[in-house]
């Protein structure tokens, strides 16, 4: 087996410097996984069908940025020469992601123990929606059942109780990112290769139970003291919104000291720990709406930011993502990548050895196909022979 090459100006620094990984998953987990991969430095071999690919492809925006600094491989693996090929490929490569339903791998002939015989140092990464065994193993998923079985809505989020499904898809980027932290410490390691086992719905249940297990036997969530009348967000008299969260009594002692001379109601001692602000939730996120909509924005962002409150704008319009002072700052974004539309995050940690996450766009369809089977061909043919298939 060879050292894959790097991307140009992937971290030298890196763990995953080195380390190829074929991806055979499609859409949102599994390509976000090797995605965090693939900025830390590793070199990722997207292997799509080769009618039509990912069918992310069909939403460029997001399928470029889940599979920047990637390569590309059309392979078609219900024949037998896309199957060959592929094991190949498996010969130059550190480790497998898949998102298939448990069982498919092996019915085409690529299960672990397959791909262990071609290359005994290889890990499989398997993402599914509930693991590789158990009685939930062959059933079909979304990220909606996840958050449904993970205790996500036995936690209350608002002062009614009401909690609602989050837009963004936190129960497949749980998973995801589980992932890629067990694959990164397993690449690490030494010894032999290993079958991952991820279950996207247990990722999300374990977020979820640090919350959630708590309040088992809680005849009323809600005084369990997670929702505090004082963390909302609020709505200015201009009808723009923000939130603050004065969970620390040190900061709601400012707010009530600072802003008392010109809120009388907020000038009582009655609310002062945070005890007591939980008990008295509605009351007190009844009086800080009465505040906030008695001044517009601009007054409370300066006011705010000049008694070190912690508060934040709320963002409802996606392309002030773009312009918030802090993000600039700190080049969270990028201008669209060559040939691209979209900005795009940078991978979100800073090191001081330094990351240049927007190396290269998202592959064509099997654009890398020739360079990367002739390099497969060429280890094959200095290796014992493949298993037949």
């Amino acid at each position: 087996m060879t050292a894959a090459p790097p991307s140009p100006g992937a971290p030298r620094w890196s763990a995953l410097h080195g380390k190829r990984i074929l991806d055979l998953s499609r859409l949102l987990p599994g390509p976000y996984a090797t995605s965090l991969l693939a900025d830390l430095g590793a070199d990722v071999i997207k292997v799509e069908d080769p009618r039509g690919g990912d069918p992310l492809r069909l939403a460029p925006p997001l399928f470029d940025t889940l599979n920047r600094n990637k390569r590309s491989v059309a392979l078609d693996l219900r024949t037998a020469d896309g199957r060959s090929a592929f094991l190949r490929l498996v010969r130059t490569a550190d480790a497998v992601v898949e998102s298939f339903r448990p069982g498919v791998l092996d019915r085409l002939g690529l299960g672990f123990d397959a791909l262990h015989e071609a290359n005994p140092r290889l890990m499989l990464c398997s993402l599914t929606g509930y693991g590789q065994t158990g009685p939930y193993a062959s059933r079909p998923g979304h990220e909606l059942n996840f958050l449904g079985l993970s205790g996500f809505f036995a936690v209350p989020g608002r002062l009614d109780g009401t909690i609602t499904r989050p837009g963004v898809r936190i129960g497949d980027m749980a998973g995801a990112m589980h992932a890629a932290l067990a694959l990164t410490a397993a690449l690490a390691g030494e010894g032999e290769g290993q079958h991952i086992d991820v279950s996207l719905s247990e990722s999300i249940t374990a977020w979820c139970s640090l919350f959630a297990l708590p309040l088992a036997g809680t005849e009323d969530p809600l005084a369990a003291g997670l929702v505090q009348g004082d963390n909302d967000v609020f709505t200015t008299a201009d009808g723009r919104s923000l939130s603050l969260a004065t969970y620390e009594d040190k900061f709601w002692l400012r707010l009530r000291d600072e802003l008392g001379p010109e809120f009388p109601e907020l000038a009582t001692d009655a609310y002062d720990h945070r005890a007591d602000r939980t008990a008295a939730r509605d009351e007190v996120n009844a009086l800080l709406r009465q505040a906030f909509a008695a001044r517009p924005y601009d007054w409370w962002q300066k006011r705010l930011t000049d008694i070190d409150a912690p508060w934040a704008p709320v963002v409802t319009n996606p392309a002030d993502l773009l312009t918030d002072p802090h993000a600039v700052a700190r080049d969270l974004f990028t201008e669209a990548l060559p040939e691209r539309s979209t900005p795009q995050a940078r991978f979100p940690v800073s090191f001081s050895a330094g990351l240049h996450t927007f190396r290269r766009p998202a592959p064509t369809l099997g654009e890398h196909a020739p360079d990367l089977l002739d390099t497969a061909d060429q280890v094959s043919s200095s290796s014992p022979a493949l298993p037949p298939q």
